[in-house]
């Protein structure tokens, strides 16, 4: 199942990871966000960038997530299902099944995702650089201990599908299978690697919904905004600069690192 190709563009597909089994904020996909499950507002957002041709929405085969299948069905909304902690894997396989050529990696936690900022990353992937030579992997943010410009929760990741299938092939640490992309940027040279950064720095807010503080504060934005079903992120910008006091709400939380892994995957190992 895939959507029409656009002629001399390869087949680009948006996989939206999704489950229910949240460590710290459990079932906070389908959290109710101004009238809409959170899911659906990052799918719905992930449709709207002009060089998407498909938004698959990746969960799990486990009995929890049942629920996110059952809104993909009401909706019509294509999905997979796979791994639960072998998120490569579950990447990989559904890229494979739906036949991506170019594949951009979207959480279903990111309900402010700009669909301007997707098409950024995604131009600049397909552009190659100044010689012309095609890159391997693009994001607008790689985590710490490397520096961000752009908010938490705009992160955007495209990579070919060949790429991703060398990855699925040698990765073999926890983390690299958990967070997906790790390693395609790890190893310097593995892989052609661009990152954007944005003229100004706004990597110090936190958008991303992990905890139940990060949910009041997105609810919050999304109360106030004109159109919440059509904005970009410098409309949110904006709003932050109006109430500085929104950056408040959620202040306290600590951002996980990259390299963390679900208590019930560390230890493990993968081969292909």
């Amino acid at each position: 199942m895939t959507a029409a190709r656009k002629p001399g563009k390869p087949y680009t597909l948006a996989i939206i990871q999704a489950r229910m089994s949240s460590s710290r904020l459990p079932a906070k996909v389908l959290q109710d966000i101004a009238g809409k499950p959170m899911l659906l507002r990052v799918v719905e957002r992930a449709r709207q960038a002009s060089t998407v041709d498909g938004v698959v929405v990746a969960t799990t085969s486990d009995l929890s997530d049942d629920a996110v299948a059952a809104l993909c069905t009401q909706h019509g909304l294509p999905f997979y299902r796979g791994s639960l902690h072998d998120v490569l894997d579950r990447y990989y396989e559904a890229a494979r099944q739906f036949g991506a050529e170019v594949i951009v990696r979207v959480t279903g936690d990111c309900p402010l995702i700009d669909p301007g900022v997707i098409d950024t990353v995604v131009n600049a992937f397909l552009a190659g650089d100044s010689a012309g030579r095609p890159y391997d992997f693009a994001a607008n943010r790689l985590p710490p201990p490397w520096k961000r410009t752009y908010p938490i929760g705009l992160d955007t990741e495209v990579c070919t599908f060949q790429a991703l299938e060398r990855a699925w092939k040698e990765a073999s640490l926890p983390h690299e299978r958990e967070h997906v992309m790790p390693y395609l940027y790890e190893e310097e040279g593995r892989f052609r690697v661009l990152v954007l950064d944005y003229p100004q720095d706004y990597g110090s807010y936190r958008w991303t919904v992990d905890t139940p503080e990060d949910l009041e504060l997105v609810r919050q934005i999304y109360a106030r905004l004109p159109d919440p079903d059509h904005f970009t992120f410098l409309d949110v910008i904006e709003l932050f600069e109006r109430e500085p006091d929104l950056a408040k709400v959620n202040q306290q939380v600590k951002a996980k690192d990259y390299r963390d892994v679900d208590e019930r995957q560390a230890g493990k190992t993968h081969k292909a």
